[in-house]
């Protein structure tokens, strides 16, 4: 989650648990639908795991409804290592299914097992509408 909330300039670094509670609410809404992929595909989005690290690990997520996406983990220690470890299950579960990590850490993406695939934040943004050159908002 950190990796894409610090990727649009909205005033997130003054509140980052609220940044993460917004950006978990948007991302309840992608649950099951079907979107372009990062590289042109039609993906499918079964599963959605937010990591939260950090002050952020206080979000919560009020759903309004039943839902079980996104799916919250909180990590204890780095966010980056949790991220490898769920990666990791996922891909080793996955039978047919694609595991996407969205992030733009280059290190990160290099601990990850060559069947998860990757996407930058600016791929999730765009899904959910959210501007990397937003004005910062009060």
């Amino acid at each position: 989650m950190a990796n894409v909330v610090g990727s649009v300039p909205d005033g997130w670094w003054r509140d980052r648990v609220g940044a993460a509670q917004r950006l978990l609410t948007s991302l309840a809404a992608l649950s099951g639908r079907t979107v372009p992929g990062p590289v042109g595909q039609l993906v499918r989005i079964v599963r959605i795991v937010a990591v939260l690290e950090g002050k952020a690990n206080r979000a919560i997520m009020d759903y309004g409804r039943e839902s079980e996406s996104p799916e919250i983990v909180r990590a204890t220690g780095s966010g980056d290592d949790a991220i490898v470890a769920l990666a990791r299950t996922a891909a080793a579960a996955a039978a047919g299914e694609s595991v996407l990590v969205v992030s733009a850490d280059r290190g990160l993406r290099a601990r990850l097992p060559a069947a998860v695939g990757t996407a930058g934040p600016g791929w999730l943004n765009g899904l959910l509408g959210r501007s990397q050159t937003e004005a910062e908002r009060p």
